[in-house]
């Protein structure tokens, strides 16, 4: 940067706030990280390769592929993978559908109280605790539950309708537990879309649907690429949500992880089954990014 009264350049002043002794600051987070997550994560990692001994926490050192090798010779296991990977990508497609126009809506509305009102609308299913929030869907969709004995007593159908105890369920009830989450990434991407481009389009005769379709969309993609990489994490890993809406009859690799761990102390192998979602969860987190270099403009 030049000096304005002619002088010789002045080097670019750091801010204050990137002093070397407030990054002490960050410690205590590094540290809960560091004890909270890697070391756990890690720990789990190794006892997914040592040799199955039922009751056994600690990790022993024996090395061994069995853990893998019961997985991927087992069609109830890597039936379960395929399950929750069907599972956690419906939700984030129902999520997008619904909550994009609801957030589209939100971040468009000028008067700052609607707004305000609509967002408190959105994060006040998140106040309750899931357990009830899925009771309440229990006593909505079981077989005797408001929605079958409305349709029964009209005389729309004569028997009620599956609607617990299968995916139809467990995808309700992922949907109404993950929608937040998709709506609060969504609010935000479209905020930053400046409306003076969606204004020009307008006034050189582009009609709504293709100013949504070429402006709004495409720009809105880092927002639409986060909720559903959100979603999905949350949807595969969620064990409440198969338990109560699917019944035990769903099963799902969280299921598998506290059948294996809590009722049959079998560590090891859970510790396998657990590796395996958390590799399913960072797969889908590098196609996240790959899609949104190629398609966002490299804003990640």
């Amino acid at each position: 940067m030049t000096d304005l009264t002619g002088g010789s350049p002045t080097p670019r002043q750091r801010p204050s706030w990137l002093s070397p002794n407030l990054w002490w600051l960050v410690i205590p987070a590094i540290l809960f990280i560091l004890l909270f997550f890697l070391i756990p994560v890690l720990s789990l990692f190794a006892s997914s390769f040592d040799k199955a001994m039922p009751g056994q926490i600690t990790f022993q050192g024996n090395f061994s592929w069995n853990n893998y090798e019961r997985i991927f010779s087992r069609s109830l296991y890597y039936t379960a993978i395929w399950r929750s990977v069907w599972l956690g990508a419906t939700v984030a497609g129902v999520c997008l559908v619904i909550g994009y126009p609801l957030a589209f809506i939100i971040a468009r509305t000028f008067r700052a109280g609607t707004a305000t009102l609509l967002t408190i609308l959105v994060l006040s299913s998140m106040q309750l605790d899931m357990v009830i929030r899925l009771y309440g869907l229990m006593v909505l969709m079981g077989d005797k539950g408001l929605i079958n004995t409305g349709l029964i007593a009209l005389g729309i159908t004569s028997e009620p309708l599956p609607l617990m105890y299968n995916e139809v369920g467990v995808i309700v009830g992922l949907v109404q537990v993950t929608l937040p989450f998709m709506v609060l990434s969504l609010i935000g991407s479209i905020r930053s879309i400046n409306p003076a481009l969606e204004e020009a389009a307008r006034s050189l005769g582009s009609s709504r649907w293709h100013v949504m379709r070429t402006i709004t969309w495409p720009l809105s993609l880092p927002g639409i690429y986060a909720g559903t990489l959100l979603v999905f994490a949350l949807a595969i890993s969620s064990y409440v949500v198969p338990a109560l809406m699917g019944g035990w009859k769903v099963i799902t690799l969280p299921i598998h992880i506290y059948q294996q761990i809590a009722e049959v102390g079998r560590w090891q192998f859970g510790a396998a089954v657990a590796t395996l979602l958390f590799l399913t969860s960072l797969f889908a987190m590098a196609l996240y990014v790959v899609a949104l270099r190629r398609n966002a403009g490299g804003r990640v």
